[in-house]
């Protein structure tokens, strides 16, 4: 029986059609579901991601904090609670529940500086909701990059290759991040960890800020950086400075405080480092399913692109960087 038909006996449901795939992010999968009720959006979680023994008490967390958006009315798309519950789990597959937002994410020729004001505005108006005064507990990134490169030898030359021209770079910015992390100032507030273009959902004006499971407490600092640089053209390896210096002018604009030591979280925005150890694990077939290999194979080369094309402009993001 389907995880479709088994949703809809167990809420008393009539489908209307079959669900339609949706794309979205690479990790989940998401699907339109229309049904007599209701239109909604069907979030299946990762089987492997949910036999993470964190898990559970991340998702746990990442909906208290969303119900804390709702409160100040943010416009999020949250997940529908379903007998007093957010999550659902029918057989051992765990998922989430939506309202169908007619939207779409925008593509990287579509978004304006009035996109880049509105979501720096947005962000601000995030942090402020419950900022604290504390350090943060950072560890530091241990990736063990000359074991993946030894296994990624054996099992696909290509991408062996293009890590090891890569090496260099990319020790570097896990060197520089690990110091860099040390010196941030002692500020936390809720981040919702994944706000690029892909997770906010348009109609005209109108959004949604979509895949919420990542919120959790974190540097907004940190946050401000990377956001600014993803919606502004990072992602294509082409970053405008006038959408860039909209999100933190609508950032500060709403309130929001604006970092003096830009240089440190320019250190600290190697992310990127961890999405291409997961996808590398994919490839090799660790924690993960073998119907997951295509999509990291195409996600290592599209991440290694990323980190040299952020180490070469990191003299120019640093000069367009406002306060």
């Amino acid at each position: 029986m389907s995880i479709f038909t088994q949703i809809e006996r167990k809420y008393n449901w009539k489908l209307k059609g079959e669900p339609v795939s949706l794309n979205g992010g690479f990790m989940h999968k998401m699907y339109k579901i229309e049904t007599e009720q209701g239109t909604y959006a069907l979030k299946l979680l990762n089987p492997f991601v949910m036999q993470r023994e964190t898990a559970m008490a991340n998702y746990t967390n990442a909906e208290q904090i969303e119900v804390l958006l709702e409160q100040q009315d943010i416009r999020i798309l949250p997940a529908l609670a379903l007998g007093g519950k957010k999550m659902q789990e029918i057989d051992g597959t765990y998922f989430y529940l939506f309202d169908y937002f007619d939207g779409n994410s925008l593509k990287s020729d579509e978004i304006t500086e009035y996109h880049c004001r509105e979501m720096g505005k947005v962000l601000a108006e995030i942090h402020s909701i419950d900022k604290k005064f504390q350090n943060e507990n950072f560890s530091e990134t241990p990736i063990d990059w000359e074991f993946y490169l030894a296994e990624m030898a054996k099992v696909n030359r290509g991408l062996y290759i293009m890590m090891k021209d890569c090496l260099p770079v990319i020790k570097d910015s896990q060197n520089r991040g690990n110091l860099a992390r040390k010196k941030l100032p002692p500020i936390v507030s809720i981040c919702h960890n994944d706000m690029d273009c892909k997770n906010v959902l348009w109609n005209g004006d109108d959004y949604r800020i979509i895949d919420l499971e990542c919120l959790a407490y974190g540097n907004p600092f940190i946050e401000l950086f990377e956001l600014a640089l993803c919606w502004s053209g990072y992602e294509d390896c082409r970053i405008n400075f006038g959408l860039f210096q909209a999100f933190l002018q609508g950032y500060a604009n709403a309130g929001g405080e604006l970092p003096v030591d830009w240089e440190t979280l320019y250190d600290c925005n190697n992310g990127r480092l961890e999405w291409l150890e997961y996808n590398i694990k994919r490839v090799l077939g660790i924690d993960c399913g073998s119907d997951e290999k295509e999509i990291g194979a195409e996600q290592i080369e599209e991440t290694i692109q990323h980190i040299i094309y952020y180490s070469s402009m990191r003299k120019k993001i640093l000069e367009h960087c406002i306060g």
